[in-house]
């Protein structure tokens, strides 16, 4: 089903999510079919999104989904970068879809999560899947990209700014 996306300003947004349980693991189902309803709705409309954080659309679990050549589910993710290059780049946002941010983020992580089965898995990724997982990550921490901005002349409009 598709779900409401929560926009810049939402309280919700800036809530820390917790943990998904083991127990709760086999209810994930629904929230993942509308976790990529939603993400295929966005990109119908905006022609952009490629991932999305649980948050965004209400559910406060540690849950991300990602969808580019194939689907993933992240559960409880966590993320370590194995050095300290970061890259420049202008972020965008479901929650703000008018908006970039130039922010920075670390070019290579690694990203630790079970899977629906309950596995450990993990993936290590550098560019710009990793500036999009670190992006969804924040969510479950209440960080949205606005507080990342470089600085306070890092914001641009959609339509005015081609994003690089």
């Amino acid at each position: 089903m598709v779900r409401e996306i929560l926009l810049l300003g939402d309280p919700r947004l800036y809530e820390i999510c917790p943990e998904v349980l083991p127990e709760e693991a086999p209810n994930l189902t629904d929230a993942v079919c509308d976790l990529h309803d939603t993400l295929m709705q966005f990109r119908a409309t905006y022609g952009a999104g490629r991932a999305i954080a649980a948050p965004q659309i209400g559910i406060q679990k540690r849950l991300l989904y990602m969808c580019i050549d194939k689907p993933f589910v992240f559960i409880n993710p966590v993320l370590t970068f194995p050095d300290d290059e970061m890259m420049e780049v202008m972020d965008d946002c479901m929650s703000f879809p008018t908006l970039y941010v130039k922010v920075l983020r670390h070019k290579r992580m690694r990203i630790d999560y079970r899977d629906m089965e309950w596995q450990e898995c993990f993936l290590e990724l550098e560019g710009n899947l990793s500036e999009l997982l670190q992006h969804e990550a924040d969510h479950l921490d209440g960080v949205l990209a606005t507080m990342r901005a470089i600085d306070n002349r890092s914001y641009f409009l959609k339509g005015t700014f081609d994003k690089k």
